[in-house]
């Protein structure tokens, strides 16, 4: 898709769901209470409950660190294939939002956090100038059961508002991988090994923003990077909405 076309896409869209939300008022993306006001995505009141990933933190990953140094244990004794990420929230502050976003069928969250992701990352998005934004991928067996891939509706979503390509379909999941929740990193590694592949009649991109939901560990990250690195990527770096705290 052009940049021009993906303009207009964008705008069409942004048209819609600004109808949409004053025929069928959105949830608060916090509390999950129904909203009344026009333009607005989440409460005032829970807006203040969130935590942004505020410095320290890791040159590498973007944990959020306990003292000033330049990396977290993680990355000072671990070989990333990816440059460098950051993240918007502190995993514990937006957890119960994501879990409803993901599993409670609140695609309309995306909203909200493509918001915050372009008011906190804009200058580390523009600065990265990527060719596109690529989303981790679901097996087609999760992606029925949800309905959508959480980290595609996201990647739309800051495309959308600033302007970048998305390739939903550029990598592919050919391996139905067990839940990561309560691995530990071997074994996150183990399970993700070959879950990857490109897709089929995609352009080569040279500077790559991945777009998750969390980061913890890492694995799947780099698992996607190195797939991506495989097809001639030079600069594979991340965006996600949520981390937890680098040690």
């Amino acid at each position: 898709m052009t940049e021009r076309k993906q303009k207009i896409r964008g705008f069409l869209e942004t048209v819609v769901q600004e109808m949409s939300r004053f025929v069928f008022p959105g949830r608060c993306p916090v509390c999950d209470k129904v909203m009344r006001g026009k333009h607005r995505l989440v409460c005032p009141e829970c807006l203040k409950t969130l935590c942004l990933v505020t410095p320290p933190w890791c040159a590498r990953c973007g944990k959020k660190l306990m003292a000033e140094r330049e990396f977290c244990q993680d990355c000072k004794e671990r070989e990333h294939q990816f440059i460098r990420g950051r993240a918007v929230f502190e995993y514990d502050s937006i957890r119960k939002s994501l879990y409803q976003f993901k599993y409670g069928g609140r695609k309309e969250y995306a909203a909200f956090y493509a918001d915050m992701t372009v008011r906190c990352l804009w200058e580390f998005i523009r600065a990265v100038s990527p060719d596109g934004l690529v989303p981790v991928p679901l097996s087609r067996s999760r992606h029925r059961r949800r309905g959508y891939n959480q980290s595609a509706v996201i990647a739309e979503e800051i495309g959308k508002r600033m302007h970048i390509p998305v390739f939903p379909d550029y990598v592919v999941r050919q391996k139905n991988t067990a839940p990561l929740r309560g691995q530990n990193l071997y074994e996150r590694q183990n399970n993700l090994k070959n879950a990857f592949n490109i897709g089929q009649n995609v352009v080569k991109l040279k500077t790559i923003i991945i777009i998750d939901d969390i980061y913890t560990t890492g694995s799947t990250i780099d698992e996607v990077a190195a797939t991506l690195k495989e097809f001639g990527a030079e600069q594979v770096y991340f965006v996600v909405m949520a981390c937890g705290v680098g040690m």
